[in-house]
């Protein structure tokens, strides 16, 4: 029983304690409230004062934006005010001038319509004394003509023909005395330099050759040559391109053929055939063949051998092949390859005296006819083809103009190209170097003293020195000293201009005046 009150004492307090927790909690809880709800207000009093701070302050801050700007448009309503009557004055002031200038104008105006109201005066008055001047000539004209009893067109011939000969005759005498003061330094030195070059190099003497001789061991070798029905000699031509005479020369065949080159070729392949002794198509072939190749490295080391001496390096193949082609050619008896040798050397000797690039000048002079080793293929002068293959392979251009102009296709416009002509001319017109037909030398002859004999000065003409030289007689009361150094000149131009020859001609032009006496 006193468990039980125990119990129910302890659940009336728990229940009253609830109770009591109950109404404390709602009491704090509203006691909390009130302070939150009163800082809240506060804090939105707070925020309402601050609000109103930062308006007003926005307020102050546009106040003063808004007066900085409208300082600011008021310095630029200044300035552009300013610049404004600054133009004004500067446009009155031009205004001003322009009046100023129209004025003078006028003035200047007014002037002009004086002067020339005074020149149209003037002209009028001479326009009556020209025409006073005119009868006056006419007058004295007609008197000169009845006088002298020739008329004024005859009397100004006469006059034009004196004054035209007494000019020639001045101009002859001033181009004499410019060529003597020129030759007097340049041609000492020109002529030191090439007998200079001349003595230190010689080269050998050779002969033209347009056909080759294949000696036969007998005559009887000529029909096996020949073969059954002709089948072997056209075998031979066909696969050389090369004809083969076979006449009544004894032990002996002659091939003919105007490329050096395939000659050689069929040459070396005839000499194989007979030493062999097996004379038959297939056989022909391949000994054309071996042949062919063997001149091909015959042409490529006479090539490497010319450009070695010359000390030249770094060439193209092409080029050297090209160089060592120049064996199998000829020019007027000469050979190129041993010509343009010696045109190197005479360049590198002048060169040197000159003190110019040695080097350069002896390749321009090995390579100068360069052209004459495709020019039975190429159209066109041989100077030009050799100046357009040295450009297809990347040649020096001084070099392609040296070739290019070494005959005058082109003017030269270099020493090197100066250089190159006079070697080669010294090459070519040396005694012996180059040999002609009998027919070409005499018609050559022929059309020198023609030339010569064309010019009305002249009293006789005589070709000499092979053709080297032309010496002209010209009548000494004609022609003076001064005027036959200008028929030389002429005569000399007519003959480059109509003639074709190696080398140069002297054109020597002989004035003399002869007293002859008897004594009895």
């Amino acid at each position: 029983m006193k468990v039980e009150l125990e119990l129910i004492f302890a659940a009336l307090a728990l229940l009253i304690g609830g109770v009591i927790g109950y109404f404390l909690h709602n009491k704090l809880m509203q006691s909390r409230m009130a302070d939150a709800k009163a800082a809240a207000d506060k804090i939105i009093e707070t925020a309402k004062k601050e609000a109103d701070t930062l308006r007003k302050e926005a307020q102050i801050q546009a106040k003063d934006t808004v007066l900085q700007a409208k300082i600011e448009w008021e310095n630029e309503i200044r300035e552009e005010r300013r610049e404004l009557q600054a133009s004004e004055k500067r446009l009155l002031q031009k205004e001003e001038n322009l009046e100023r200038k129209l004025g003078h104008l006028d003035t200047k105006e007014e002037e002009l319509a004086r002067k020339e109201q005074s020149l149209n005066d003037r002209l009028t008055q001479h326009a009556k004394k020209e025409k006073e001047i005119d009868s006056l000539l006419l007058k004295q004209r007609e008197q000169l003509e009845s006088l002298s009893g020739i008329s004024s067109e005859e009397a100004k011939s006469r006059l034009m023909e004196e004054m035209e000969s007494a000019a020639r005759h001045d101009c002859a005498k001033h181009i004499k005395q410019i060529e003597d003061e020129a030759k007097e330094t340049a041609d000492k030195k020109a002529k030191k330099i090439m007998a200079l070059a001349i003595q230190r190099y010689a080269g050998d003497y050779v002969a033209e050759r347009t056909v080759s001789v294949v000696p036969l061991p007998s005559d009887e070798m000529k029909g096996r040559i020949i073969g059954r029905e002709g089948r072997n000699i056209r075998a031979i031509e066909a696969a050389t391109g090369i004809d083969l005479i076979i006449d009544d020369t004894p032990e002996a065949v002659i091939l003919s053929g105007f490329n050096p080159v395939r000659r050689e070729v069929a040459r070396l392949a005839l000499e194989r055939l007979i030493n062999d002794g097996r004379i038959h198509p297939a056989r022909i072939e391949e000994m054309v063949n071996k042949s062919a190749e063997e001149v091909e490295n015959t042409i490529r080391e006479a090539g490497e051998r010319a450009v070695f001496d010359v000390g030249v390096h770094g060439t193209h193949p092409e080029i050297v092949k090209l160089i060592g082609r120049l064996k199998y050619r000829t020019s007027y008896g000469q050979n190129m390859l041993q010509h343009s040798l010696e045109v190197a050397f005479l360049c590198g000797v002048m060169a040197a005296e000159l003190g110019i690039n040695t080097k350069q000048a002896k390749w321009a002079g090995l390579v100068h006819d360069i052209g004459k080793a495709v020019d039975h293929e190429v159209e066109g002068s041989h100077a030009v083809i050799g100046g357009d293959l040295l450009k297809k392979y990347g040649e020096d251009p001084q070099i392609i103009h040296a070739v290019a102009a070494h005959h005058e296709d082109e003017p030269p416009q270099t020493v090197l190209a100066v250089l190159v002509q006079a070697a080669d001319a010294l090459s070519g017109a040396r005694p012996g170097a180059r040999r002609e037909m009998l027919e070409t030398y005499v018609k050559r002859l022929e059309d020198l003293e023609r030339i010569g004999t064309s010019f009305r000065e002249v009293t006789s003409c005589y070709a000499i020195q092979a053709g080297r030289e032309i010496r002209v007689m010209v009548a000494s009361e004609d022609v003076s000293d001064a005027q036959a150094s200008v028929v030389a000149r002429e005569m000399a131009r007519k003959i480059e201009k109509e003639m074709t020859y190696p080398g140069q001609i002297k054109v020597n032009v002989i004035r003399e005046t002869r007293s002859v006496e008897y004594a009895r």
